[in-house]
């Protein structure tokens, strides 16, 4: 490319600096409410307001995008924490490669805070450290929560705002400030520590007549208890799992050791550490993660669906009779304890070969049962 063409790349790169992430808005903000506040700021190439995808209901955050650099850097400096619909918004930097975000580099936790401290308020304690890409204190309805996060563009920032403000009183209040953790690290120093010193017990696969004195009748042999409890559901029925609570780490490891495994009226036990809430928040993300990576490389295609199959149906017997129409991605008709369901899913290559085969198969008797075929969408689970 000559010297005197012009480059696309630079003049991405150089709209993209442009980018202003608006946070905290009031959900009746518009794109053009947007742009009336932001347009004395500078020329606006436009802005956006971004919204569920299905129900259309705004999300609380947009982008105001500028024709010059220079002004949406004169707008980040001199409007954040203004007021749009009586509510004050966030600015920070558009950020379209999330890498830094995601790799915690410069971020850092803030605990134990005054609930009068706002965002505003956090931004200008913070800023002498460094230059500060976000910053946020976590409210609910009824106001701060009593910590918050900021995020520098530095590690150095993040260390000298660590050095300096852990420890402080603010408002007289002593602020915990330290190095922002995922919660799977977390998760991972509390399971660690935990294992050493537990007391709360999960027990769970007993039968309906387990009550909170049976219960405790077969843990007390191993210590002094706390705590018993059966945990029930709105009709007072068990949901077979409950927890006991002893006074020392000891009696709860020895209870742990003797009892998980043993089979007890015919059920067989579990018994084991109970976990701390981010525990299981963290094995519930995993969970999301593992199920969406396989969704994610299921085979794409048209899905069609299959239902009052034959008993006899398998998934090789519905791949034979939809191969007529098409190429197969995938065909799976469901089963529970190793007996079809009556329904299943064909996957096809294009939306033609899904509609040729619901025209044509829809009410065909297949077995000894007549069909009934449905279109349904792309990537769908299943």
């Amino acid at each position: 490319m000559g010297s005197g063409e012009p480059n696309p790349a630079g003049k991405k790169k150089k709209y993209l600096k442009a980018a202003l992430y608006v946070g905290d808005l009031d959900p009746d903000v518009t794109e053009d409410m947007l742009y009336k506040k932001f347009r004395p700021a500078g020329p606006l190439r436009f802005t956006r307001i971004c919204r569920d995808p299905v129900t259309r209901s705004p999300l609380g955050y947009g982008y105001v995008n500028f024709r010059f650099p220079a002004d949406a850097e004169w707008a980040l400096n001199t409007m954040n924490f203004d007021l749009i619909n009586g509510k004050p918004f966030r600015l920070m930097w558009s950020q379209p490669d999330d890498r830094l975000r995601k790799s915690g580099v410069g971020n850092i936790f803030i605990k134990n805070l005054d609930k009068s401290i706002d965002n505003r308020a956090l931004f200008y304690l913070f800023s002498a450290f460094g230059s500060i890409l976000s910053c946020k204190v976590v409210c609910d309805d009824n106001g701060s929560k009593g910590y918050a996060y900021v995020h520098f563009d530095s590690l150095a920032a993040a260390n000298r705002a660590i050095w300096h403000m852990n420890g402080v009183r603010l408002n007289n209040r002593q602020v915990y400030v330290g190095r922002f953790k995922f919660p799977e690290e977390r998760a991972a120093e509390v399971r660690t520590r935990d294992r050493a010193t537990f007391t709360n017990v999960f027990v769970k696969n007993f039968g309906d007549d387990m009550d909170d004195d049976k219960l405790k009748e077969l843990f007390s042999e191993y210590g002094p208890t706390e705590s018993v409890k059966v945990i029930r559901d709105a009709s007072g029925k068990s949901k077979g799992f409950g927890f006991v609570r002893y006074e020392t780490h000891e009696a709860a490891q020895k209870a742990v050791l003797d009892l998980h495994g043993k089979s007890i009226d015919g059920k067989v036990l579990y018994v084991g550490r109970a976990q701390k809430k981010i525990e299981r928040l963290a094995e519930l993300r995993r969970r999301f993660e593992r199920l969406r990576l396989k969704e994610k490389s299921r085979p794409p295609g048209v899905p069609i669906y299959i239902k009052n199959l034959d008993e006899t149906i398998n998934d090789e017997k519905l791949k034979e009779e939809f191969s007529s129409f098409g190429s197969i991605s995938r065909a799976k008709v469901m089963v529970e304890v190793g007996q079809g369901k009556g329904f299943g899913v064909v996957c096809f290559s294009s939306f033609e070969e899904a509609t040729k085969a619901v025209d044509e198969m829809n009410g065909r008797i297949v077995g000894s049962k007549p069909l009934h075929v449905t279109l349904g969408q792309a990537r769908r689970r299943w």
